[in-house]
């Protein structure tokens, strides 16, 4: 243990002691912050200072509230000694290099970053990631339509690179597939939720030349073929049900992400009682009291040999 601390010891002692040069990218450890600026251990005989202009890019960035003491931080080093004795450091200088390479390997690893849209301009929003200004399409803000930008200023959004030009300083973020992914994980959570056999309500949204949609609530829907409307044949599903029509439902099954549904046998749809209904009203057209009269005598009659 002793031997261990004393190389620390050495190690420290001798970084302390390293030739340190304009541009040079330093980690440091916080020990201080407040509005003004930041102050580094960098494991130096001086410590660093980041200047509150010197932090980021993004007009709307907070210190006090960004970062906190023990947070480690790389910036590049511009003054070796700042008047105070101090190394003077900068984040946004940093981020012209460490900047660009994090969001090069966030666009290939997929990685999610949180954003704060910071304004809204024409065609989309402003955004800063790793210290760099990006753009974020109207049409990639959400994974719904959009229609009011100026209320997403403020907002924090977890986005992916999904397109990145250094030399032309062009960032494009989106939201979009994000929100897609969450809204497709919670729909496939309902519908793992739905147990085959279960009568429940919905309301027919669509009809189709092979079923019925039905809506389950949710954001869930699930398809009522056109053979499961009724024990009889019918050639659409008009016949039964319309549109915004509530009815009950059984649940079949739910394979591949699909709910498949059935009408047949629920009691309360009053759908086989109408069906029941037409087919009398089919038999008594064709019925009627009178007898027959005619005999085998009156048919022969008319036969002249």
């Amino acid at each position: 243990m002793a031997e261990e601390t004393m190389k620390d010891f050495e190690r420290e002692l001798e970084a302390s002691f390293r030739k340190i040069n304009v541009g040079d990218i330093l980690k440091g450890t916080v020990v201080d912050v407040n509005d003004a600026e930041v102050t580094l251990d960098l494991k130096y005989y001086a410590p660093g200072i980041i200047k509150a202009e010197n932090l980021s890019a993004d007009p709307g960035f907070s210190a006090v509230e960004s970062i906190h003491k023990g947070d480690e931080i790389e910036a590049a080093v511009t003054r070796i000694d700042d008047g105070r004795g101090n190394i003077e450091l900068s984040i946004r200088e940093a981020a012209d290099t460490l900047g660009w390479e994090r969001l090069q390997e966030a666009k290939k690893e997929e990685k999610t970053l949180e954003v704060t849209i910071r304004e809204a301009v024409k065609g989309g929003c402003v955004a800063f990631a790793e210290g760099i200004r990006g753009f974020i399409p109207a049409s990639r803000l959400s994974a719904d339509y959009v229609e009011d930008l100026d209320s997403f200023v403020g907002k924090k959004l977890m986005v992916r690179v999904i397109e990145l030009d250094q030399e032309k300083n062009k960032l494009i973020l989106s939201a979009r597939e994000i929100q897609r992914e969450a809204q497709e994980e919670e729909r496939n959570h309902e519908i793992a939720m739905l147990v085959p056999g279960t009568v429940v309500e919905g309301t027919v949204e669509s009809i189709m030349p092979y079923g019925a949609f039905v809506s389950l609530g949710k954001g869930l829907s699930g398809l009522v073929h056109i053979s499961q409307f009724t024990e009889r044949r019918i050639k659409s599903p008009k016949e039964v049900v319309s549109e915004g029509q509530k009815v009950k439902v059984k649940i079949l099954n739910t394979k591949d992400g699909k709910v498949s549904l059935t009408m047949k046998g629920i009691e309360g749809n009053g759908i086989e009682e109408e069906q029941e209904e037409l087919f009398d009203v089919a038999v008594e057209d064709y019925t009627s009291d009178e007898q027959a009269t005619t005999s085998l005598g009156s048919l022969l009659s008319g036969i002249t040999l």
